[in-house]
C-alpha cells in the first residue's frame, strides 16, 4: 500500500479574476474548491493513475468534513486524525499575477502526533511512506526522523517532497525519492542552479548522501533523474502553461504509480514528467488519459557524467 501524508491539509479556493486591485473591491468571474495538500494531491493523482493509496494527516471543522467527502467522492482512501480544530482555508488568485494567501495549520499536541505515529506503524514491507508539503516549524523534526526510521525498519520505500529546514533535515534519513525543484536543489547547497548539468551534479552529492533517486522538477527545462550511477535527462512537453499547482506532486505520484506497475525506472520517469506537464496544462489535476498522450511527447536521454560537471 501507498501511504501518504500531508500535516495540514487545506481547501484551497481559486478565484479567477481579469484583474486584482489591491485594496479595492475584487469580484471573480469562477472559483473552484478543491482539498489542498501535497500529499493529498499525490494521492488524489495516484487514484487517477489507477493505483490506490491511503491519505493520512490531521483534519477537523466544517472544512476537516469537506476534505473528507471530496475524497470519498473521488474513491480516495483516507485515514485521517481528528485535530479538534477547523482546517484552514487557502486563497488563491488567478489573475495576471498569481497571488496566494494561506492559513495557518493546524496547533498538534503530542497526542495528535502519537495517533499518526501509531498509523505508521502499520507499514509493511514494499509499502510507500510518502511525506509532502511543509512541516510547521514547531513540530520536532526529531519526530518525523523517526517515523521515517520505522517505515525502513519494516522495509518501507521512504518518499520525501518537503522544503525548509526539513528538507536537509530529512534527507538524512536517506529517502528512495526527493523531488525537488530547481531552487530548491539550489537552497540545498547555497547556490543558483543554471543548466540541466548543475542539477545533475549537485543530485549526485544527494545521492552519495544516501538518497536513492533524486528528480529534479526544471519547469519548461525538463526535468533531471539521477541514481547513484547515472543521470537523464527528459525534455517537457509542449502545451499551455495553466496551473503550476500540483504539477510537482503529480510528478511524484507519475513516477510512483509507474514503478508499482512494474515499469523501469527509465519508463517511470518518462510518466512522471509526462504526469507533471498533463497537471501543469489544466485547472485541476491530471487524468491519465491526458498524461498517456503526453507520452509521446517526452524523451528521455542519458547524460554522461563525466559532461556533469560545475
Amino acid at each position: 500500500m501507498i501511504y501518504t501524508c500531508t500535516v495540514a491539509p487545506s481547501i484551497d479556493c481559486t478565484n479567477y479574476l481579469p484583474d486584482f486591485k489591491v485594496g479595492k473591491l475584487n469580484r471573480s468571474e469562477r472559483v473552484h474548491y478543491y482539498p489542498g495538500g501535497k500529499g493529498i494531491n499525490v494521492s488524489r493523482v495516484l487514484k487517477r493513475l489507477g493505483v490506490d493509496s491511503v491519505a493520512l494527516g490531521f483534519v477537523g471543522g466544517f472544512t476537516g468534513q469537506f476534505i473528507e467527502d471530496f475524497l470519498a467522492e473521488e474513491n480516495v482512501k483516507t485515514d485521517f486524525i481528528d485535530s479538534g480544530q477547523i482546517s484552514r482555508i487557502n486563497i488563491k488568485i488567478k489573475s495576471d499575477d498569481e497571488t496566494e494567501l494561506n492559513g495557518p495549520g493546524p496547533e498538534l499536541t503530542d497526542g495528535h502526533l502519537e495517533k499518526l505515529k501509531d498509523k505508521v506503524k502499520n507499514i509493511k514491507s514494499g509499502d510507500w511512506f510518502v511525506l509532502s508539503g511543509s512541516i510547521p516549524q514547531e513540530l520536532p523534526i526529531a519526530f518525523f526522523q523517526e517515523l521515517v526510521e520505522n517505515c525502513r525498519a519494516a522495509g518501507g520505500r521512504f518518499v520525501l517532497d518537503t522544503s525548509g529546514n526539513a528538507l536537509p533535515a530529512l534527507i538524512k534519513s536517506q529517502p528512495f525519492l526527493i523531488k525537488p525543484n530547481k531552487e530548491e536543489l539550489g537552497d540545498l547547497f547555497h547556490a543558483k542552479i543554471s543548466d540541466k548539468q548543475l542539477a545533475a551534479e549537485y543530485a549526485f552529492e544527494l545521492t552519495a548522501q544516501g538518497v536513492e533517486n533524486v528528480i529534479v522538477s526544471m519547469g519548461a527545462e525538463g526535468a533531471i533523474l539521477v541514481d547513484k550511477e547515472r543521470a537523464y535527462w527528459a525534455e517537457a512537453p509542449k502545451g499551455k502553461m495553466i496551473n503550476t499547482v500540483g504539477a510537482g506532486d503529480s510528478m511524484v505520484s507519475g513516477f510512483i504509480a509507474a514503478l508499482s506497475q512494474g515499469m523501469t525506472k527509465v519508463e517511470a520517469f518518462r510518466y512522471s514528467v509526462s504526469s507533471g506537464s498533463a497537471t501543469a496544462f489544466r485547472s485541476d489535476l491530471c487524468d491519465k488519459e491526458d498524461t498517456e498522450k503526453l507520452l509521446e511527447q517526452v524523451s528521455v536521454h542519458p547524460m554522461n557524467r563525466l559532461d556533469v560537471k560545475k
